[in-house]
């Protein structure tokens, strides 16, 4: 039953991005208070339903429900309970709902920081912010369910990758998220900044934050990554320019770009265009990182 309720909290999830992507953007075009004032209780509604799927995964790992696919092909019975938890996105459909519910936490705390931006601006970027979750959340409920049941349950699951089971798999993925669905709150002010045709000072002023926040946790998740690539995998070295860690290192170095010129746009008033650029870059090359690691093209 808690299976259940996680697959229609996810259901509801959708319908309610779905609102927050139309309704707050058709009612910034029209100057409606109303209608650009939900995308607030939205983005909040947003995030506690897809928590609450995630926690519903997390439980069925937990009691070791071997009923649900993803927990039958990714864990056992006598597994660790700090490997079980951190078991739950060290799969494909897992990975994608912790994704997920980091893009619907930075939405809720846009909604709740962002009380002195412009009204028209923050219903655009919270809209643009839903799109992403739109797409994110039809992908995994029509592709990748984490909640699919099996007929015929077995008695034990098939077990986690030995090379998964280390303490780094409950900190590296996380961050490296963080980061990667952080810089979607820079596209999200970027998009609706060519929405409203105003970039300026007070605009990049309210990007940086955002920004920063991104690239710290990029950061700090990839130095994680090569500390745990180097002591598990023995490749000899702190960074290997291997394909899964240049995915990441890519929207790190164009971040990097964006913060610094976010800077300039505030100061002088210059770069407007290359700081929209890169905010758009810097996300679109998060979602092929993610992509390109989560879709099984790189092993």
């Amino acid at each position: 039953m808690i299976v259940e309720t996680g697959h229609f909290a996810l259901v509801l999830a959708l319908a309610i991005a779905i609102y927050q992507m139309v309704v707050p953007m058709y009612g910034a075009a029209r100057k409606d208070p109303r209608l650009m004032a939900s995308a607030v209780p939205a983005a909040y509604m947003q995030f506690i339903l897809i928590a609450g799927a995630f926690a519903a995964l997390a439980w069925a790992y937990v009691t070791s429900d071997f009923t649900v696919k993803n927990v039958w092909a990714n864990s056992y019975s006598d597994k660790p309970l700090f490997y079980k938890i951190s078991g739950v996105w060290s799969n494909h459909e897992g990975s994608l709902l912790l994704w997920v519910m980091i893009l619907g936490a930075f939405g809720a705390a846009v909604a709740f920081f962002s009380g002195n931006l412009p009204a028209t601006l923050k219903a655009r970027v919270l809209s643009v912010q839903a799109s992403v979750g739109v797409a994110f959340l039809s992908f995994i409920l029509l592709t990748s369910n984490p909640f699919e049941r099996l007929v015929n349950a077995p008695f034990e699951g098939k077990g986690m990758n030995p090379i998964l089971q280390d303490p780094a798999l409950a900190i590296h993925p996380p961050l490296l998220y963080s980061g990667y669905v952080g810089l979607s709150v820079a596209f999200s002010f970027a998009l609706a900044a060519l929405i409203e045709g105003k970039v300026d000072a007070a605009w990049a002023r309210w990007v940086r934050p955002w920004t920063l926040a991104a690239w710290m946790f990029l950061t700090v998740g990839i130095a994680i990554g090569s500390w745990w690539a180097y002591y598990e995998l023995g490749w000899g070295g702190w960074w290997f320019w291997d394909p899964v860690e240049n995915a990441s290192f890519m929207p790190w170095l164009v971040a990097t770009a964006l913060l610094h010129s976010a800077i300039v746009v505030e100061k002088r008033n210059a770069l407007k265009i290359w700081t929209i650029l890169l905010s758009i870059l810097a996300f679109s090359l998060s979602l092929i990182g993610t992509f390109i690691v989560r879709s099984g093209v790189l092993t």
